[in-house]
């Protein structure tokens, strides 16, 4: 079996006698979307803050490509290929859609913090910004104030952010949170096509989206991975139908 891209083990975290995370075992392999669902308070939130960095587990370990992140900060993880995006937008609103895209490229490249001007003109980082721009369909709005851009259009750049990267693994934050049933389809089908770039892993509470785009789904309920398989078999999964599914199985 192909060695996964992104390989957790362990990953263990408390709040004081709250136990949030609960000896999590999960992997995102070549080409898959691995979908992590659960009810509202389940750990995903935490469960991805330490996946990318923003807190340390208390036990367990990350790893990227083979490679053990650990004790890794964000950025670091970010330079090595990790990309996210974020369930509330973190987008500069007042900033062009393209300059958006820049600072994702600046940061890429290891230098987030050079000035705008000269970033502009350099031709490297504009190719790579923009290219991502196009892969989601929006290069034709590289110049708008990305506050006037809808909130499924915020979406799409949030997506092109994350690719100028150029990563090895997505970890997608509820990318379907506020979209309509129209522009859900539409960032359904651009993930589906994502996946060949990199593997996604994908927390989402849109049923609708995990159950046309996920390879393999895992329960998250109370901080413990309950169940882990293809869609078919999760729901069909009576543990999985009384702590979760319900109804939408």
């Amino acid at each position: 079996m192909t060695d996964p891209v992104l390989d957790i083990s362990g990953l263990t975290k408390s709040f004081g006698a709250l136990v949030v995370s609960d000896g999590i075992d999960l992997s995102l392999r070549p080409g898959e979307i691995h979908a992590v669902i659960g009810p509202n308070g389940a750990g995903k939130t935490t469960l991805i803050a330490q996946i990318c960095g923003a807190l340390a587990p208390d036990a367990g370990t990350i790893r990227l490509r083979g490679q053990d992140v650990t004790a890794l900060p964000t950025r670091a993880r970010a330079r090595m290929g990790l990309a996210r995006t974020f369930q509330i937008s973190a987008l500069a609103m007042e900033d062009t859609v393209l300059q958006n895209a820049l600072l994702g490229a600046l940061g890429a490249a290891g230098n987030p913090w050079r000035l705008f001007r000269p970033v502009l003109s350099d031709r490297a980082l504009r190719a790579r910004a923009e290219a991502a721009l196009d892969r989601v369909g929006l290069l034709e709005k590289a110049a708008m104030r990305t506050a006037d851009l809808s909130h499924g259009e915020r979406r799409q750049l949030e997506v092109a952010v994350a690719l100028t990267l150029r990563p090895a693994a997505f970890v997608m934050d509820e990318p379907m949170a506020g979209l309509g049933a129209e522009g859900g389809q539409k960032m359904t089908a651009l993930l589906d096509t994502l996946r060949h770039e990199a593997p996604i892993l994908l927390v989402e509470h849109d049923m609708d989206a995990v159950f046309a785009l996920a390879d393999r789904i895992s329960v998250l309920v109370y901080g413990k991975i309950i169940a882990s398989g293809p869609p078919d078999a999760i729901r069909a999964d009576a543990a999985v139908r009384e702590a979760y599914l319900g109804d939408e199985a």
